[in-house]
């Protein structure tokens, strides 16, 4: 499965972003964080009415940028439309990889 997903932003969080992103016929809601890998934080920036609707809320955890391609391909592959994708990252190289990988451009895409 190639990637080429496109994304808008949605939001902006304490501790990062929401995006609406679409990868081939998969429509999804992305929250991107700089985060511990707690599932227990998840409620703290995933609003309670996400959880309330009908898809399920997935969350992975990246840890090192280059897992970022991957992570996503994998939550892909196992979503349906409607649901919701929560990428806990580790530190902000991360986070920028994941949304770069998410079709956002990064702060260094000048480089």
């Amino acid at each position: 499965m190639s990637l080429s997903p496109l994304s808008h932003l949605v939001d902006t969080l304490e501790q990062g972003v929401v995006l609406d992103v679409v990868i081939e016929d998969l429509q999804f809601r992305a929250y991107v964080v700089i985060s511990a890998p707690d599932i227990n934080l998840v409620a703290d920036f995933v609003p309670k009415e996400q959880f309330e609707q009908d898809g399920d809320v997935h969350v992975t955890a990246i840890s090192h940028p280059a897992e970022s391609r991957s992570q996503i391909e994998d939550i892909a592959f196992n979503m349906n439309p409607g649901d919701a994708a929560v990428f806990l990252c580790g530190n902000a190289q991360a986070y920028e990889q994941t949304l770069e990988a998410l079709g956002q451009p990064g702060p260094d895409h000048m480089n």
